[in-house]
């Protein structure tokens, strides 16, 4: 199982040149290092994903970070969706204290992992820190106010790392990580009306049992890990029926 997985590692074509940068400014151990770190990383997502049984998509490798994509539902316990999220920098964590209980830790691991566990803990979408800050809101509002809520905080904290990079840092890797991060902000949010659909879409195909319920006005107000109760002025339907009306109106 574990062999299979590793085969959906993908290499983003950057890594190559990072690598060949980096042994031509002789900081390749340094990139060994940070390499090194990203791949038990992410080795942590997959390991939580397998104890869920998830299948995984693909595991793609970039020279500043990893992203393990999972084939889960959107509507997956939000437990279990923060077990995933975490387990990256648990196993980060876990790292360190091996190589720290041999005596093997020095300043440039002890540097890298420091800062990659720290970054990806920044509530900025894709990373980790979004996925969390996300499964936390979604715990107090819809799902719609949630996606958008992470969207424009992880704006915010782009903006301050632009002001960084021109006002107090002109970083060439910085400048790189968050050119592909505002690239996946805008994908988030072109992508946003196929994503919430897809969350609607799974709620009417599959029998999701939860253990809470709540009434609403309408489906913008559906929340993830509820079951819904929708008040059409003085008649309550469930939200099977509504989902019903809207994706059979779409399919004629």
């Amino acid at each position: 199982m574990i062999i299979k997985n590793l085969l959906k590692i993908k290499i983003h074509p950057l890594f190559y040149l990072f690598a060949f940068l980096s042994s031509i400014t002789g900081l390749f151990y340094e990139f060994v290092i940070f390499t090194i770190i990203i791949f038990v990383h992410e080795m942590g997502h997959v390991t939580a994903g397998l104890l869920f049984k998830i299948n995984i998509k693909k595991i793609l490798i970039l020279p500043f970070g990893g992203l393990t994509i999972f084939e889960m539902p959107i509507n997956i316990r939000l437990y279990k969706e923060f077990l995933i999220a975490v387990m990256g920098p648990l196993f980060q964590i876990i790292f360190w204290l091996f190589l720290y209980k041999i005596n093997y830790c020095n300043s440039v691991f002890n540097y890298y992992n420091t800062f990659i566990l720290l970054f990806n803990l920044l509530p900025i979408y894709p990373l980790d820190g979004s996925k969390i800050f996300n499964i936390i809101i979604n715990k107090i509002t819809s799902f719609k106010k949630s996606y958008f809520i992470t969207f424009y905080t992880s704006i915010i904290i782009i903006i301050l790392f632009i002001y960084v990079i021109i006002f107090k840092n002109y970083n060439l890797s910085l400048i790189i990580i968050v050119l592909f991060l505002i690239k996946e902000l805008i994908k988030g949010y072109i992508n946003f009306n196929f994503i919430f659909n897809k969350f609607l879409l799974e709620r009417y195909k599959n029998d999701f049992h939860f253990s809470k319920r709540r009434v609403i006005k309408n489906i913008n107000s559906m929340k993830r890990d509820y079951s819904h109760i929708i008040k059409e002025g003085n008649k309550y339907v469930t939200e099977k029926e509504i989902l019903r009306k809207r994706f059979d109106n779409v399919s004629k």
